[in-house]
């Protein structure tokens, strides 16, 4: 995802935070309210709720807003989300996957096949790209929890596959079904853990240039833009030095 992480990045240095953050808010307000309405509303008897507010938290979002999002769940206007996946290839055959909550499958395929094609991509069948990567769970730290040694050790000990440290934080991962158990192991040594949430792992990556770098980020930006889209994943991987052309 190295992709997706680093496109991340760019955009919040080049500033659009409040609308990012608004954008943001709503979309983790619906996962809250989906997880809700999936179980009990007490996150105690709910482990998906339990982990959207985590999450949630984790993103600064205010009580208020999280306390509305659960209460939504049990209204009797309360809207049925479907889980959708999309696949589809990018500029440079980059492989792209999008995870929707909708309401609405008609519209929500329209605007991500729309916004697809103006990328000069394509969007596939279910599973065209999806073998190419691994569901996994993602467990992150903040850098300050400890060393790499300390936290390679408890993750071992916690029972997940892989860590990658950088200089932003720590990012463990587990297989998909090992979620809760990785992640309550963790925090019985490292604390609580920034996020933890099931994502698309690409097994490989592809170098792209600077050209490729820019559409790529513009249909990824267009693609989280939408409001029924909650997360894109793409295989793509910028270098240091096109990095460093895009951020100036």
């Amino acid at each position: 995802m190295a992709g997706h992480s680093q496109f991340k990045n760019i955009m919040h240095r080049k500033g659009k935070q409040d609308s990012i953050r608004s954008k943001m808010f709503s979309k983790l307000a619906r996962e809250i309210t989906v997880a809700a309405k999936s179980g009990l509303p007490d996150p105690a008897m709910n482990a998906a709720l339990r982990l959207a507010i985590q999450n949630a938290k984790a993103q600064s979002m205010p009580k208020d807003n999280i306390d509305r999002a659960i209460k939504k769940a049990s209204g009797a206007d309360a809207e049925n989300y479907d889980s959708v996946r999309y696949e589809g290839y990018g500029p440079g055959g980059v492989a792209v996957i999008v995870e929707a909550l909708t309401d609405n499958r008609n519209r929500t395929a329209s605007n991500v096949r729309s916004i697809f094609t103006k990328a000069g991509g394509a969007l596939g069948e279910t599973g065209s790209v999806s073998f190419s990567f691994d569901h996994v769970g993602e467990i992150t730290y903040k850098i300050a929890v400890g060393n790499a040694d300390k936290v390679m050790e408890a993750a071992i000990e916690a029972g997940a596959e892989d860590v990658e440290t950088d200089e932003e934080g720590h990012t463990i991962y587990c297989g998909f079904e090992d979620i809760g158990e990785v992640s309550k192991a963790l925090e019985a040594t490292l604390g609580t853990a920034e996020t933890v949430k099931a994502i698309w792992r690409p097994q490989n990556t592809i170098p792209v240039d600077e050209e490729k770098a820019q559409s790529l980020m513009k249909l990824i930006d267009n693609l989280e833009d939408d409001d029924d889209v909650q997360n894109v994943y793409s295989n793509f991987e910028v270098s240091d030095e096109v990095m460093a052309k895009l951020s100036a």
